[in-house]
């Protein structure tokens, strides 16, 4: 009856692990995609082939994201139009900060905005969210610290700093009688 619920759950549950290490991933690789991004447009590539340049660069370090964005450059040269295709590539991730990169490329591409600027700015935002995940993830540390040492550290440093004492006192009180 356990093993049963047990092997009914556990698909799940690996499931829900893989996606969101994945999307953890995607969100600290992307603030240095768009930099290579930024600076792929400002040298005067496109904006389908600085994706397909990030892609390759990001290919070694980033492989999920590089897969997001291989699978974006497959929708396109498949005819799905740029519009369609980035929305798909902020959808498909479940990582918020991915589609807001979507949202403002789509923007950008409609009104006819400098791509470069808009996007220097949501690096920077996602560098600022990344930077303060980190910083309460450490407030979150110390916290987390407080019970093994209880448990496990402080009764041993009794033992070690105390136990000689302790030895001493008894020998002392068994030589009074």
């Amino acid at each position: 009856m356990i093993t049963g619920c047990v092997l009914f759950y556990l698909p799940d549950l690996i499931l829900r692990w893989m996606t969101v290490r994945r999307q953890e991933q995607i969100l600290l690789a992307l603030p240095n995609a768009i930099d290579l991004l930024i600076v792929a447009i400002e040298v005067g590539q496109g904006l389908d082939a600085a994706m397909r340049r990030v892609n390759k660069e990001l290919s070694r370090g980033a492989y999920a994201l590089s897969q997001e964005f291989s699978l974006y450059n497959l929708q396109l040269q498949m005819g799905r139009p740029r519009g369609e295709a980035l929305h798909d590539l902020g959808m498909r991730s479940g990582v918020p900060d991915m589609n807001a990169f979507a949202a403002v490329l789509i923007q950008a591409e409609r009104f006819g905005a400098s791509i470069a600027k808009t996007m220097r700015q949501l690096s920077e935002s996602a560098r600022r969210k990344r930077r303060q995940a980190a910083e309460e993830r450490a407030q979150k540390t110390a916290v987390k610290l407080v019970f093994p040492l209880v448990l496990f550290i402080f009764p041993g440093i009794f033992a070690v700093l105390v136990g000689p004492a302790v030895i001493l006192l008894l020998r002392d009180l068994s030589a009074m009688r």
